[in-house]
């Protein structure tokens, strides 16, 4: 099993994405061949008018998602990828509520839910990562995203004492 830390997914920088929504449309292409947001395994979600956020799995240690099914549809892989057996899945939804990062979805057709794979089966990665025109969008580990999240914290506190001198 690879480590928490070690785990790779996908990170959005709120503050380069323009809420463009090409990433929903090339995963959408990737996994469905539809343009159609309503398949895609990421989601941009909209903060308020300045501020978009894309969402998609975060491949949590001990995913809520996987406890809550109760038809045991949901198994995690060594990986961390969340992966589904559709003929177990019946659409309940309990594995959508349990999800802390809304990364679950319930497929519009189909009427069983879908998560993001990190497009395993493409050579070059996330396609959402690969099409989105703002760099918004890169693969991380937890260790990654928290040392950016440090860093941003150091500039702001920086920056507050500045003020603060002035």
């Amino acid at each position: 099993m690879v480590k928490i830390h070690e785990r790779k997914f996908v990170s959005a920088d709120p503050e380069k994405c323009v809420g463009c929504q090409i990433c929903e449309y090339a995963c959408s292409f990737t996994k469905e061949k539809a343009f159609n947001p309503l398949k895609s395994r990421i989601r941009v979600v909209r903060v308020n008018q300045l501020a978009n956020m894309a969402v998609t799995c975060r491949l949590c240690e001990e995913p809520a998602c996987v406890a809550a099914c109760p038809r045991d549809a949901l198994k995690q892989d060594e990986s961390g990828i969340i992966t589904l057996d559709k003929d177990k899945c019946n659409g309940c939804g309990w594995c959508i509520e349990a999800c802390d990062y809304g990364a679950m979805m319930l497929h519009p057709e189909t009427k069983v839910v879908y998560v993001c794979d990190m497009c395993k089966d493409k050579a070059d990665g996330p396609q959402c990562v690969k099409w989105c025109p703002e760099e918004a969008l890169t693969v991380v580990t937890s260790d990654v995203l928290a040392q950016k999240a440090r860093i941003g914290a150091i500039k702001k506190l920086f920056q507050e004492s500045r003020k603060e001198k002035q």
